[in-house]
């Protein structure tokens, strides 16, 4: 058991043998009034998971049995340009008034400030690709935050009420960034809830109101199950893989890309040396924990 949430308000950083922060166990602010605002963000969901009418796949997914939804810019999944996530016009105002809200807004803040304090630079490609998509490309697109309030693109909002996951992998993120998971709810973090990251063999105490950020794309992940009286629900933030990539792609599709130089066998040398680096300059770009 690794529990470094004990003080809840101490943020911790999971380094790899090469001293480099793979992921941080960011507890919460040290701020009286967020746990009060993540609680009440907890019944927000649960008002609001009453007034969804979600999809079969929005209620039992491959994560997990719990109602879940999606909101933000994607690209993937059968979408032809990158865009927002579509649902019903009910569905939105309810997401949208839901993002508009001051807890979401200091929970958001929270978790990017941790991005940007423990992986500038990941942070910053996080921002830079976003701004692009917008400013540069699809100034229709919109986003769940205001610009300084998250570099994410999408959130899940897990209305519970019983957010419990399956062991798996968030594969359509960015193989080396990071997503940021809240947790919310009414549970005892000492008998439930923990997550659990299976390639680490690390189980961790994650109270409600606590922010974690993993590379959900490559390690796999899941909760402990919380007791039948209980409640949890979650919030999490992503960018997703495919946005980076039409971005380094001058607005465009790999396949229209491969197509526009399938005779050009320089552009295709150089392309595939690219993407056979893109790995390790991500994994690179990430900052050095040396006081450990």
């Amino acid at each position: 058991m690794y529990d470094p949430l004990t003080c809840l308000r101490s943020s911790c950083p999971l380094v790899d043998k090469e001293g480099r922060i793979i992921a941080v166990l960011g507890g919460r602010p040290n701020d009286p009034s967020y746990l009060g605002l993540t609680q009440e963000a907890a019944r927000h969901l649960e008002t609001a998971r009453t007034d969804i009418k979600f999809k079969p796949e929005q209620i039992d997914g491959r994560r997990g049995s719990f109602f879940s939804l999606s909101y933000g810019i994607s690209y993937g999944g059968g979408q032809q340009v990158p865009g927002n996530l579509r649902h019903s016009a009910a569905t939105c105002l309810i997401m949208e008034a839901l993002f508009k809200l001051e807890c979401f807004y200091r929970i958001a803040g929270f978790a990017n400030g941790l991005f940007k304090a423990w992986n500038p630079a990941v942070h910053a490609l996080y921002t830079l690709t976003l701004d692009a998509l917008i400013y540069d490309d699809n100034p229709s697109l919109k986003r769940n935050f205001l610009q300084h309030f998250s570099a994410f693109a999408a959130a899940t909002l897990n209305f519970g009420p019983s957010t419990v996951t399956f062991p798996h992998i968030d594969a359509l993120n960015l193989a080396w960034g990071w997503c940021a998971i809240t947790a919310l709810g009414n549970f005892d973090p000492d008998t439930g809830g923990h997550l659990v990251l299976w390639d680490l063999k690390l189980i961790i105490r994650f109270p409600a109101g606590s922010t974690i950020l993993i590379p959900s794309a490559i390690l796999r992940h899941s909760n402990v199950p919380i007791s039948t009286t209980e409640s949890r629900y979650s919030f999490t933030q992503f960018t997703a893989a495919g946005l980076f990539r039409w971005v380094a792609n001058g607005f465009k599709s790999d396949i229209t890309v491969d197509a526009e130089i399938r005779t050009d066998t320089e552009a295709q040398t150089q392309r595939a040396h690219a993407q056979r680096h893109r790995w390790a300059e991500g994994i690179d770009s990430y900052k050095r924990w040396t006081t450990v």
